[in-house]
């Protein structure tokens, strides 16, 4: 707590009146990370029609910030705890992850909305449902990358658009 007061040009008291806890501060820079991802990744929308290479990008961004945020060490032993409360059900999650979880399906889900407003999702889809499908499997891959020997972002976003054009093109064979 120190070493951010000093970084930031204040005292300690007032790091913990803002924070409260250095578990604050951690969830405060994946907020930030989060929300820089999704601000990016509008961005790309804008110009693209392409809803799988958008939701590629912004896996990149969110793998890229998160280990920005804390390390690929940490994470590996954060995700493990993480991965089995997911789904529908998110009691097993500590409150301020679910927090900041929760935020992340609402962004997930909003960048669904406006990509189905611009006619490149179907209009009947169930948006609350792919928000939560696509944020459970970016955490399962998350953990199988920072589980593996060396952390290949490439082979990540490959697996990931691998599901993510399964989810968007479906299973059923052409006529």
């Amino acid at each position: 707590m120190e070493q951010i007061a000093r970084a930031a040009g204040v005292s300690v008291p007032t790091v913990f009146a803002y924070f409260g806890s250095k578990q604050e501060i951690l969830l405060e820079m994946l907020r930030e990370a989060d929300r820089q991802a999704f601000s990016d990744t509008r961005q790309l929308m804008e110009c693209s029609g392409d809803p799988v290479g958008v939701l590629v990008y912004l896996e990149r961004r969110l793998i890229e910030t998160a280990f920005e945020s804390l390390s690929p060490a940490l994470w590996l032993e954060i995700l493990p705890l993480l991965v089995p409360s997911l789904g529908e059900n998110r009691s097993g999650l500590p409150e301020a992850y679910q927090n900041v979880n929760e935020v992340l399906i609402l962004e997930l889900r909003q960048l669904l909305r406006d990509m189905q407003a611009s006619g490149s999702l179907r209009a009947d889809l169930d948006l609350d449902y792919v928000a939560q499908l696509v944020n459970d499997y970016s955490h399962l891959l998350m953990w199988r990358m920072v589980r593996s020997e060396t952390l290949d972002m490439e082979a990540h976003l490959e697996a990931s658009r691998r599901f993510l054009t399964l989810l968007f093109e479906g299973m059923r064979a052409v006529d």
